[in-house]
């Protein structure tokens, strides 16, 4: 039996304005931002009643009753509530991992509609108790009678009052992203000017997209918020004057919170399908999210390896496989959407595809992919400037992306994202490709 691979359209997206941690979204779940970026997407296209192929989605900051977030959020919404979900996480590449295996159902026939996104509050975060308290209270939940009971919990000692708050660090090296990304900026020489442009451009472009109207008919308002919030009118000046936020002693630090993405809360979500149910449900293709690819690095040195990699790194070696199996170079894009994570990341990812070197010895490839048009880049503002909510970044991106070539009428543009445990995901989103094709 010959299998057909379908194209899979992408016909709009929805989000929520991103807010800063602990400012307008402190005591939203990301039950409640996740429903009001679905239901948006639901009112935007006529969706009521109906029974959607799958949903799915995540959150990366999680607390352990959002077990069934995306199915709990379907229920919450005017969908069919004959409409599956399914949970899944990545770290900062969940909601373009959703897209990806979403769109492999649409593209193998075995549904023909779906949303995909994610949801992410660093305000709501779980608090859990001591690892020494958690082990004491189980033990006296194993105990069968009350005496025995109380004898265990009498164990119990003010520092085990202590609470576990999550932290933004690596388990295998105990340091944060940022700590991470000095050193690869260091690494590939970059400066601390070039990073302070890209945050400079992020905010620049993002408040240009706002004032033109480019944002109104993808973003829902929530909670009297109508924007993003970390937005700002940039100042070069002042993104100069920062302090290093991750390296204080060396002196040699260049990353700060101005060119560094912030923590945020927010949710995102995008409907996909195939062509067919587009046409029968009278509605539009964007775009077609056509080739899409998964990667990891060795950031550490596990089992001893010396040419370990930089922790964000792994889009660096993504783009250039995906870009293999599509039969194109690097410069044929119009649009390139890079993750800003970190401006540093951004540069030295640059730095990595011009390097004849890396690309030789980390690619294997004859000759470096080369440079891109800068005026490409990130035109309508990144992460730095939107903020960042881990798991809804992939959907701000993807339906940025898709009205951006929707708007332009043809071409095609890349999407990059990092994510924490050395990983990246990376896709491509055109109009004009014949297929859907994935490879992990």
């Amino acid at each position: 039996m010959t299998q057909t691979i379908r194209r899979v359209a992408i016909i709009g997206a929805n989000r929520i304005p991103f807010a800063r941690s602990n400012s307008a979204y402190s005591y939203a779940s990301n039950q409640d931002m996740l429903t009001a970026a679905l239901n948006g997407l639901v009112n935007r296209y006529n969706l009521q009643g109906q029974r959607i192929g799958e949903f799915v989605a995540g959150a990366v900051i999680k607390h352990s009753r959002d077990f069934n977030l995306a199915r709990e959020t379907v229920l919450s919404t005017a969908l069919d509530a004959q409409t599956p979900a399914t949970d899944i996480q990545q770290a900062c590449g969940t909601g373009l991992q959703a897209l990806m295996i979403a769109a492999n159902k649409i593209a193998l026939g075995q549904i023909d509609s779906a949303i995909a996104g994610g949801s992410d509050t660093t305000s709501d975060a779980p608090i859990g108790v001591s690892e020494g308290l958690r082990k004491i209270l189980l033990e006296a939940n194993r105990k069968k009678t009350t005496k025995d009971k109380l004898k265990q919990l009498a164990k119990i000692r003010p520092k085990h009052l202590a609470p576990l708050i999550p932290r933004n660090g690596e388990p295998r090296t105990n340091m944060s992203m940022g700590e991470h990304t000095e050193i690869t900026v260091k690494e590939w020489g970059v400066t601390r000017e070039e990073q302070d442009e890209i945050a400079f451009n992020s905010h620049k472009n993002l408040l240009a997209a706002y004032e033109r109207g480019f944002f109104d008919d993808l973003i829902t308002p929530f909670q009297g918020v109508e924007k993003d919030n970390l937005a700002r009118t940039p100042d070069l000046e002042k993104l100069a004057s920062l302090k290093p936020a991750f390296d204080r002693k060396s002196g040699k630090g260049t990353l700060t919170a101005g060119n560094s993405s912030a923590l945020t809360d927010g949710a995102s979500v995008v409907l996909l399908a195939s062509e067919e149910w587009a046409k029968e449900h009278n509605l539009p293709v964007q775009a077609y999210l056509s080739f899409y690819e998964t990667a990891s690095v060795d950031f550490f040195g596990k089992d001893g390896n010396k040419n370990k990699e930089g922790l964000l790194m792994a889009p660096a070696y993504a783009v250039p496989r995906m870009l293999d199996r599509a039969g194109i170079t690097l410069q044929d894009f119009d649009f390139y959407e890079i993750h800003e994570a970190f401006a540093g990341v951004v540069c030295s990812t640059l730095k990595a595809w011009e390097d004849p070197k890396f690309c030789k010895e980390r690619l294997g490839l004859d000759k470096p992919l080369g440079s891109i048009d800068r005026s490409k880049l990130n035109v309508n503002g990144s992460s730095i400037a939107t903020g960042h909510p881990f798991a809804a970044t992939g959907g701000r991106v993807v339906g940025t992306l898709a009205k951006m070539i929707s708007e332009k009428g043809s071409g095609r543009g890349l999407i990059s994202i990092c994510a924490a445990g050395g990983q990246g995901v990376v896709a491509i989103i055109e109009i004009g490709r014949a297929s859907c094709r994935e490879r992990v």
